[in-house]
Order: structure tokens, then sequence, then C-alpha cells
């Protein structure tokens, strides 16, 4: 399944409860992207989201029905852990 990069920028600060990330989970699990990681900046205003995903519009969904900014997504070939070739 290809792997995408998401990039969100908010307004403000994310305020993101242990409640809000099980629904966000929840949504996430019944429309099928696999959600793997995100960062968050450390001023909390933009995040870096990986999934795996059918295409970026299964993406640009799961980001409209959960509420959230998907302002640039970008298929990525793969990821590696520090310290591999």
């Amino acid at each position: 399944m290809p792997l995408f990069l998401v990039e969100r920028n908010f307004p403000e600060k994310a305020d993101i409860s242990e409640e809000d990330l099980r629904q966000i989970k929840q949504v996430t699990d019944e429309l099928g992207p696999d959600w793997v990681f995100t960062f968050l900046s450390s001023d909390k205003k933009k995040a870096y989201c990986l999934y795996e995903a059918r295409d970026p519009e299964q993406l640009r969904e799961h980001a409209q029905v959960v509420g959230i900014p998907a302002d640039s997504i970008m298929e990525v070939n793969r990821a590696w852990p520090l310290g591999t070739e």
C-alpha cells in the first residue's frame, strides 16, 4: 500500500485531547487509511502525519470527516529507521 505524508497547518495551537485522538483513530479505522505516525511541531501549529492509504483522495475524505486540515499530501517512497541503508 502506498505511503503518504500529510502536512497539516492549524491556525491556532492544536489542542487535541486523548478523547479526540480516540475518536480520530476510530474514524480512521472505519475509513481505511492506516495511520502510522504523527509529528507535531513545538509551537503545535503544524503536524506531519504518515499514512498508508490507497490514494490521496482517501486522505482528503478522512481529513474532511474528522475536521482537520490536509494542506499537502505527498506520496513518499519509503521510510527508513535511522542507522540503516
